[in-house]
Parts: C-alpha cells; structure tokens; sequence
C-alpha cells in the first residue's frame, strides 16, 4: 500500500495546485449513476463513489447502504453467496431474508425488529426488519468544491410505512472529502406519524477476503464479551481474532460490554498487518449503546460483523418482555453519524492501535 500512501499525500493539493495537474476532477475522483443489468442485479440503481485509490458503492434501491469498499484495489468488505441483488419477493418473510442479505460494507437492520424474525401479538417482523430492502426517493448525488475541499456525496430518504400503522423516515447521506480516506455516513430518523414508534436499529458492517483472513485482529474496547448461545459459547476468547476457514462451522455471535469512552464515542479497529490495511469504525455510543459481533468461519461464508445498535441481538422478542423497546415519539428525530476510515500502511496501523490502547488504559478500573 505503499503506493496508495504517496499518492495521497499528492492529492493534499489545494483547489488551485490540483487543477494544474487535471483536465476534469474526474480523473481522480467521481460519482457515477450504475444500472445493473444482469442477474439478481438487473435494474438495481446505485452510485460508484471514487476517491483517489477508495472506492466505494451506494445502493439506491436498498437504503443507501453500501455494497462494497475498495482501498488500492483491495476488497474489504464481505459479500454473501446470493450476491449483489435487488428487492426480492421473498425479502422480508421469515427466514427467507438469508436468500436476499448480500453483506457488504454495511446493511441497515431495522426499524421494527432486528435480528430473527418473529411474530406477536398475530404480527411478523422480518428477519433484520424492512429498511435494508427500501427504496431510496429524492436521490441525488454531488462532487463539489466546497471551502477548499472537493466533496462527494450521496443522499436520499427511505420511508417504512403502512396503511394505519408506522410512518418512519430515514434521511441519509454518505460523503467522503477528495484527498481523505475516511467515508461518513449521516442518518436522520424522523417519526412522520402520531403515535410513538418502535425504532429498532442495527448497523450490520461486514468485513470480507482479502482483508480479512487469518492474520485479521479486532480491537474492541470491550469490558466483557458474552456468548449469544450455545454455539458461540468457548469462542470468545478468541473473538479479537480470525482464524482459517473450517467446512460446515457454525456461526458465533458475541455481545460486547462496551467501556464508557471520552466524549462518548467508540472506536473499533480491524487491522491485517501483512497485507498493511486497517479500518477504524468510529461512532457515537449515546443512541448505540449496544454492540455485537457476528463471527463466522465458515467455508463460503467467511466472515466478521461489527453491529452497533440501539437494542439487543436477541430482537423485539426480548425487548418486548422486558417492556425496553426503544420508541421514538411523533415527529422526533434521531440521529447517528459512523465513519469509517481506511488505515494505510504500517505507520498507521501502528500510530492507530497506540491511539486505541492509550485510551483503553485512561479507563478507571
């Protein structure tokens, strides 16, 4: 990645400096409509977002979310055997969403069940909920200069509604600054009816081949890390690192007690050192105090999930029991910002890690 790192530090131009060197910004950084025409894929609408040597690219037919992230060339994110698809028929019934989940960077998990389906009270609440299967209105996309800094950026809204029911609205928007490796995601979610409303939410980021592989660690400033069942239970110790794949393992999912951090935001890092990538999750823990790894080391099914949420893995079910369902009253609004940020060699992997175990050690106790 050597070569990605002097090329960055050449783009740190300013407005006047760059365009010497440029016939359109395009050469170096873009957004661009796609319309998939094959498969699964055929007529799904998304943006291909370029900055410098990250790439990336924003659903408009699922959420906005993001399929895939791309640093050098180098994938990192996962993608499931189904493969990039559009809204299916058979999305939100049940178990069949494991026909339709792709992965990728990050998915959207909510707004009225995370995790397993279920039903109550005569009601079904799909697996991982709705949102991640929505529909992006009032798309557009921008690449500007803006105060010395060449923009670039996506947005939308995605609506969950229902005759007599819920009226949720989630306004997002993905950008990342020309000449930084960091991607924002900014959602607003607004309560559009008159009643509260459940406001379940799960960011489902998945990491994949070849970033992820045996030599993968996590850094998780964890207190103390439970096994969700009995499949996950003699795993945990090892649940900072990736192994080789096993045919037929199954799944493991961790929940994480999450140290108090200054100023109330968490940082996660995952960081393979031979291959001389590393990703830094950061988030505020005041609306996602919950956090949850999905490990699997499973022939085809590769995989690491790090799931901040605003409500268990165990889903409405056990929220329900417990009467701590999070609600959300008419016309309130929320709102969360994640970034992720690519960290490219060496240098910084080290200068990130030394960061994370400074502040691990300022904890009390």
């Amino acid at each position: 990645m050597i070569f990605c790192t002097l090329q960055m530090r050449r783009i740190m131009k300013k407005q006047e400096e760059l365009m010497k060197y440029v016939g359109s910004m395009q050469q170096v950084a873009y957004v661009r409509p796609l319309i998939y025409t094959e498969g699964r894929s055929t007529q799904l609408r998304a943006y291909d977002v370029k900055n410098g040597p990250m790439q990336f690219q924003v659903m408009c037919d699922k959420a906005l979310d993001v399929s895939q992230l791309s640093y050098g060339g180098v994938n990192i994110n996962f993608l499931s055997k189904p493969g990039l698809q559009g809204r299916n028929q058979y999305d939100t019934n049940g178990d069949e969403a494991v026909r339709s989940i792709m992965g990728g960077l990050f998915f959207t998990s909510g707004v009225e069940n995370i995790c397993a389906p279920c039903r109550i009270h005569g009601v079904d609440y799909p697996m991982h909920g709705r949102m991640r299967t929505t529909p992006a209105e009032h798309v557009g996309a921008d690449a500007c200069w803006k105060n010395g800094d060449y923009e670039l950026s996506v947005s939308g809204e995605m609506r969950e509604a229902a005759l007599f029911g819920e009226n949720m609205v989630l306004r997002r928007r993905i950008s990342t600054i020309y000449g930084t490796k960091t991607l924002t995601v900014s959602d607003e979610f607004v309560n559009e009816g008159f009643r509260e409303e459940p406001l379940m939410l799960l960011y489902h980021i998945n990491l994949g081949y070849p970033f992820l592989d045996e030599h993968t660690r996590l850094y998780i400033h964890t207190k103390k890390v439970t096994p969700r069942d009995e499949q996950a239970a003699g795993h945990e110790e090892r649940y900072d690192r990736m192994d080789a794949p096993r045919d037929n393992e199954p799944e493991y999912v961790f929940i994480h007690d999450i140290m108090d951090q200054e100023g109330g935001r968490n940082e996660v890092l995952a960081v393979n050192e031979p291959l001389g990538l590393g990703l830094r999750l950061s988030y505020s823990m005041k609306n996602l105090p919950y956090f949850m790894e999905w490990k699997s080391v499973a022939s085809g099914d590769y995989v690491i999930g790090l799931e901040p949420a605003n409500s268990s893995v165990y889903g409405r079910p056990w929220h329900e029991e417990r009467q701590s369902v999070h609600l959300l009253p008419p016309f309130a609004t929320e709102r969360n910002e994640l970034t992720f940020t690519v960290l490219d060699g060496e240098n910084e992997i080290k200068e990130a890690v030394s960061r994370f175990e400074a502040a691990g050690q300022d904890q009390p106790g």
